[in-house]
């Protein structure tokens, strides 16, 4: 099943669902110690894919409108979902949330740089050369139409 709300529309157990997944893969599994919950959770959009059978979270992005363009990260599937093609899905269904509501706005993204390739098959292009966030390489980059 697929959910896209904004945060106040969520309700506190999906809140709390999200961020128990994104610190346990972004902060735990990754050993990345950083400030994972921000002030961009206050009004961002939640793409979430829940499985329909247990109503746990399988994949998970946020959107942020940044004014000129819009953003997608914290792009997660979850461990016990890997390796069925949900990075694909979760990303697909984020990109289409965006084009319906923000049709006009240049997307850019901010990817960790093992996932040019990923991210490329969507359209993006690197931007940027490689840079350290929070202890781990990055690359900026857009989607290309």
């Amino acid at each position: 099943m697929l959910i896209v709300k904004n945060t106040n529309d969520l309700t506190p157990k999906e809140l709390v669902k999200i961020f128990m997944l994104r610190t346990s893969v972004f902060v735990v599994e990754q050993n990345c110690p950083y400030q994972e919950v921000d002030t961009d959770d206050l009004n961002d959009i939640h793409v979430v894919l829940v499985d329909d059978k247990t109503n746990n979270i399988n994949a998970y992005t946020r959107i942020i409108d940044h004014d000129k363009y819009v953003s997608f990260g914290r792009v997660i599937v979850a461990k016990n979902y890997r390796k069925q093609g949900l990075g694909n899905k979760i990303v697909a269904e984020t990109l289409n949330v965006i084009n319906k509501k923000y049709p006009k706005l240049p997307i850019k993204i901010q990817a960790q740089a093992h996932l040019q390739k990923f991210y490329g098959s969507f359209g993006f292009k690197s931007t940027s050369s490689t840079y350290l966030e929070d202890g781990i390489p990055h690359i900026d980059m857009e989607k290309i139409e």
